[in-house]
């Protein structure tokens, strides 16, 4: 049995490209030393369905039954990765194809490694399947929703087991440039199969790899090689632009630099890009306005439930000059009126989360006007999802939710099917505890539905809720799309001229 999957994970390396056929025996025996195995049998076997799933399944049983490793989903996924290391390519080899890739074309390149980093299993393509998305109209463009279903929890024994390791400091955290091969524990998931390219961005080093959650289409992450916390000032911009030089066909942005509507990672200056267009990017400019000295640039507010300024132009130096102007200003901008405050006892609360991207011969950045504020009847944030919205989305609004795309919580996945259940027969929401949440809710979107099926309850569902998502982008936004928050954001782009 462990002679058959070898052979057939072998061949899966050379079929995918991962693997030379002129490597074949050495490949060989790196598996056969995971295994603790000494010898080796050239079996026949079927290699025409190389299902690589299916494979790692199969080796991770003999494993199991080895005794080399215990029968989790942690332990197998540490162990997985060492598998697939024993096919991949050393980093240099896979730098060195990428930019010959590139001499070809930028697609060309992240193509190649896109699809790498699939057929390595560094992206989990098997579980990313079972996301769960769907796309809802609202007055802003179609926002997509997801699911998030391919992070697996981690089970008890792995819990208690971390309890009693010992902490380590190495890698400091997930967008370090340590991760590259790193075996990992179980506080920190393995990289043995993970590989990165080496960029430079404004005369300074970073790395460029993979989202292994891949939430929308060749999601990319773009880390800094130091070990330093995110900051928004000039060289984000400027590395912003540098890297859409570099993969015109990409966008590229920046999660915020403060708590609440920064990241989840504000300890490691790092942003994210990819190759899709969201309902963001397609939203038209609703307000154009002329600042005085950048007449060149196109600039306008940008008809999206955030508040954000959109500028275009084909100088990119002239583009950064303006978005620093523009940052600088809303670092220090107040309107009480409109409960902005740019600090409270020595707090800073205004920052920016820009998104950067080509458009023909022209750069555009969007910049997303952002506030921490929080208040007793707000102690999570005033421009964050609010209470009654929390049944659905409580986390932070990131970068990828600021662009339309919500990334909701794996529980809502069995709750959904819980609400079609109860709905349909009638059963009362405050019966449990996994529904009682719900219940307000249901009850106001509920009645405007005539016609109640098992066939669109599912659907129903879905699109409401997006349609809550949607409340929860008007949430985070610092001037609400009415007359009087339009008013207020032309106050502000007033004091930049």
């Amino acid at each position: 049995m462990l002679y058959e999957a070898i052979k057939k994970l072998v061949q899966y390396g050379i079929a995918s490209g991962l693997t030379p056929a002129s490597e074949k025996i050495y490949t060989t025996n790196q598996l056969l030393s995971l295994f603790h195995e000494d010898s080796y049998e050239d079996v026949p076997c079927d290699s025409s369905s190389l299902v690589l799933e299916d494979l790692l399944r199969k080796l991770l049983d003999e494993a199991v039954s080895r005794g080399i490793i215990t029968d989790s989903i942690t332990y197998r996924d540490l162990f997985d990765a060492k598998i697939m290391n024993c096919l991949v390519p050393r980093p240099e080899q896979v730098q060195r194809e990428f930019w010959e890739k590139y001499r070809i074309s930028p697609e060309s390149a992240t193509s190649y490694f896109y699809k790498f980093s699939q057929d390595s299993d560094y992206i989990r393509r098997y579980r990313i399947k079972k996301d769960r998305k769907w796309k809802t109209d609202t007055r802003y463009g179609a926002l997509d929703i997801t699911i998030n279903l391919s992070k697996p929890e981690k089970d008890p024994k792995a819990i208690a087991a971390a309890g009693k390791a010992v902490s380590s400091s190495y890698p400091k955290c997930l967008l370090c440039m340590e991760n590259e091969g790193y075996a990992g524990n179980l506080r920190h998931p393995a990289r043995d199969n993970h590989r990165i390219i080496p960029l430079t961005l404004d005369n300074s080093e970073w790395g460029f790899q993979y989202s292994p959650y891949v939430y929308y289409n060749e999601h990319c992450i773009v880390f800094n090689r130091k070990h330093i916390p995110m900051k928004i000032n000039k060289q984000t911009f400027t590395r912003l632009f540098d890297f859409i030089r570099i993969f015109p066909h990409y966008f590229i942005g920046s999660n915020a630099d403060l708590p609440i509507v920064g990241g989840s990672i504000l300890e490691h200056d790092h942003f994210q890009g990819g190759r899709y267009t969201f309902a963001m990017a397609e939203a038209p400019v609703e307000i154009p306005f002329i600042l005085k000295g950048y007449e060149e640039i196109q600039a306008g507010i940008v008809n999206w439930p955030l508040s954000v300024i959109r500028l275009r132009g084909s100088d990119t130096q002239r583009l950064t000059a303006l978005a620093c102007h523009i940052l600088d200003k809303w670092r220090g901008y107040t309107d009480k009126e409109a409960f902005i405050f740019a600090e409270t006892k020595g707090t800073p609360h205004n920052t920016i989360t820009p998104i950067a991207r080509r458009k023909g011969e022209l750069y555009e950045l969007d910049l997303t006007l952002r506030n921490n504020m929080v208040t007793d009847e707000h102690p999570l944030g005033v421009y964050h999802p609010h209470e009654e919205l929390h049944h659905i989305k409580k986390e932070n609004i990131g970068l990828i939710e600021v662009m339309g795309l919500a990334v909701l919580p794996n529980r809502l996945n069995h709750e959904m099917e819980l609400l079609k259940e109860y709905i349909l027969e009638g059963i009362d929401l405050d019966s449990n505890p996994e529904t009682s949440k719900h219940a307000a809710w249901v009850k106001e979107f509920l009645p405007s539905y005539t016609d109640v099926t098992k066939e669109n309850i599912g659907y129903i569902i879905e699109q409401e809720i997006g349609r809550v998502f949607c409340r929860v982008l008007e949430d985070a936004g610092v001037y609400k799309c009415t007359p009087e928050g339009r008013n207020s954001f032309l106050h502000f782009i007033e004091t930049l001229s």
